[in-house]
């Protein structure tokens, strides 16, 4: 194999997300450290005008599979997609995001090219010629360093853990020729129904403000949501507990059976800490509690704590806010 590290530059409605910036960075870096370069591929339909933009981010090279076929996410359209690109690149890795995207193309890729995969990591480094890539396990209990005893590693990488850092160059741009898997797809998308809600997305919000059982009510959300209006790039998540009980949709639930996220500031209002929700935000860059409890587990993981009535912080938290802006 190459030292040619492969990133997904992911994209929707023809506008990419920002993880396939982080992703493309990340290729970009390691292909460095293992002395090759970085490449990156995007699939879609009237995509070719957005490839020179994943040059930014450290992509020599940008494979362009253009077909009205691959308009919309399909599985198994994109990955054979993928698969194709990865024959023509011959890579060392190939990177995508932790995204819902990603998560359902990668395993399906690694199946195409009979090779391992190791899921949601959040530090890259090459090692003796090889990619090897830390992901947590047991709930994030510990981390594990590995890498792939195939010649080809395939890696998910956790949103807003790898900086999209731009770097001077400009990307040869190179078209992928795609041939749909014999049969055509053994699913066909009938219709999208997304949430009209504006919300910006937890996985990709640089401030999370969540709440858990100790905020009493469901219309007590209002404060959490007050707080992140005044923080930019801030939303509103929640515990399952919340979720459970009726208070938030399951989209705003953190955890390890909701969304694992990254952010630079997670407030934590009236979240005891289970396990379960630690795993789900135990590597942003800085945790504030708030609890009455100062036994909380919350405190173990949090930069700062506040024990208190969370009814009496956040308003104040609020007017600091204000004055900011």
């Amino acid at each position: 194999m190459s030292g040619l590290i492969l990133a997904f530059g992911e994209q929707r409605n023809n506008a990419y997300r920002k993880p396939a910036f982080e992703v493309t960075a990340a290729a970009a870096r390691v292909a460095k450290d293992l002395g090759g370069e970085a490449a990156a591929i995007v699939i879609g339909s009237g995509v070719a005008d957005l490839a020179p933009e994943l040059a930014k981010y450290g992509a020599a090279r940008i494979a362009v599979c253009d077909d009205a076929a691959l308009e919309t996410y399909n599985g198994e359209l994109y990955a054979a997609a993928v698969v194709q690109a990865a024959a023509a690149l011959n890579p060392s890795a190939i990177l995508f995001p932790a995204s819902a995207m990603g998560k359902d193309l990668a395993p399906r890729v690694a199946a195409l090219l009979k090779t391992g995969i190791a899921s949601d990591c959040i530090e890259l480094k090459a090692e003796g010629g090889k990619v090897q890539a830390r992901r947590p396990i047991f709930a994030g209990k510990i981390h594990a360093w590995v890498e792939a005893s195939t010649e080809c590693f395939i890696a998910t990488l956790r949103p807003n853990v790898f900086a999209a850092e731009e770097s001077a160059g400009a990307g040869a741009v190179e078209t992928v020729a795609f041939a749909p898997p014999e049969g055509g797809p053994k699913a066909v998308l009938k219709e999208i129904l997304q949430e009209a809600s504006g919300k910006l997305e937890l996985t990709e919000a640089d401030i999370i403000v969540s709440g858990g059982r100790g905020m009493k009510d469901p219309e007590n959300y209002k404060l959490l949501e007050e707080l992140a209006s005044h923080l930019k790039g801030a939303t509103v998540g929640a515990s399952r507990a919340s979720v459970d009980a009726g208070w938030r949709p399951h989209s705003d639930q953190v955890g390890q059976t909701g969304k694992t996220v990254s952010p630079t500031l997670y407030i934590a209002c009236g979240i005891s800490g289970a396990i379960q929700h630690l795993a789900g935000m135990s590597s942003s860059k800085y945790i504030v509690a708030i609890n009455k409890d100062p036994d909380a587990p919350i405190f173990k993981v949090a930069d700062y704590g506040i024990v208190g009535d969370l009814f009496e912080v956040v308003p104040a938290m609020i007017e600091e806010a204000k004055k900011l802006n």
